[in-house]
């Protein structure tokens, strides 16, 4: 342990006035003090040759440690530290998969406890995270980067914890939908923990007009609504555009959509969307179930929790919402306002 120059001199100027030098802990190094002039300067070499070969050999390096100390265990000092957390980085952005706290401190040979400092500053930057069983992936950063260019890929594992807390929420089965070829497309699914309604929608493209997904993204411009007659699934499904276009401008007033029994008799479902960085909306997502659940008194609460969790996957994209003005009036042509729900 080292103390600073103005704190030994005070001990040794406190020492002096009582006749006696000021104690100091074992090993630790005098600082250097001028000596005034027509006083004695302390003999060093009557201290000892162990006290001489101290003073011969000078300050102790930065990164230096006690003997028997190894790399991974000193603290970080300057670059040091950037290059850890590097390490630290690297290793999850390359794994396969997540990687748990073990995994990263042997990969790295870094002592537990400086991983833990430097993951904890890793994720408050916001280049790594943790997910719901406390491993890690690459952090938001890298997340908002990749979807620059508009990827799609990494949507699914991006999206993955948002669908398993809207599944655990509501019981029911929760999908993630993009637009693809005048289709609105399933491409996650969390299921119902109810054996009622549990059908498989990934893989399953269904027309954008008598879906609450597809409606999502056909109200915010996601997807055009392909020319032609509109299909009549059921004896419920809208078949008239006027009659879509006004239900429309309701999803982009509410900022979610329904359709009751609409697709297949018996289904009810909730939709909200998913927006990444400059407000453009990349996907959707719903929740799903028999109309003897999904009931209208329920359906408020259930569209709260979709949205909810819509807009946290939306700021993991890069979204950030803008207020809404007061008293907009309301315009086909202007462009869709963003949803405004109370997070959970």
């Amino acid at each position: 342990m080292e103390l600073m120059g103005s704190d030994l001199t005070s001990m040794e100027l406190m020492g002096g006035r009582s006749g006696q030098r000021g104690k100091r802990p074992p090993g630790m190094r005098e600082a250097s003090v001028a000596t005034p002039a027509g006083t004695q300067a302390p003999d060093r070499a009557a201290a000892g040759p162990q006290a001489a070969d101290r003073a011969a050999a000078g300050p102790p390096a930065p990164d230096q440690a006690p003997a028997g100390t190894s790399a991974a265990d000193r603290a970080p000092t300057g670059t040091q530290a950037v290059d850890r957390a590097a390490r630290l980085v690297t290793e999850v952005v390359h794994a396969p998969d997540s990687v748990t706290f073990t995994e990263l401190a042997a990969a790295t040979g870094l002592a537990k406890s400086t991983t833990s400092r430097l993951l904890v500053a890793l994720e408050r930057g916001g280049l790594i995270r943790r997910d719901d069983d406390g491993r890690f992936r690459p952090g938001d950063v890298f997340v908002r980067y990749a979807w620059r260019g508009g990827a799609e890929a990494g949507l699914i594992e991006v999206a993955r914890p948002f669908l398993g807390r809207l599944g655990d929420q509501t019981g029911e089965t929760v999908n993630l939908g993009v637009a693809r070829d005048g289709l609105v497309e399933q491409v996650a699914q969390v299921d119902s923990r109810y054996l009622i309604g549990g059908t498989n929608w990934v893989g399953r493209p269904v027309p954008l007009h008598c879906a609450a997904l597809g409606k999502v993204l056909l109200a915010y411009g996601a997807a055009p609504l392909p020319p032609g007659r509109l299909e009549a699934r059921t004896s419920r499904t809208l078949t008239s555009r006027a009659a879509l276009e006004e239900d429309l401008r309701q999803v982009r007033r509410c900022g979610y959509a329904v359709t009751d029994e609409e697709l297949e008799p018996g289904l009810v479902a909730v939709a909200a969307p998913v927006y990444r960085d400059g407000a453009v909306v990349v996907g959707a997502l719903s929740v799903s179930a028999p109309a003897s659940r999904l009931t209208p008194p329920r359906i408020p609460a259930v569209a709260a929790q979709c949205v909810a969790q819509a807009l946290a996957l939306s700021e993991v994209l890069g979204h950030r919402p803008l207020p809404e003005p007061e008293n907009a009036p309301e315009n086909e042509h202007d462009p869709a306002p963003e949803p405004r729900t109370a997070r959970t």
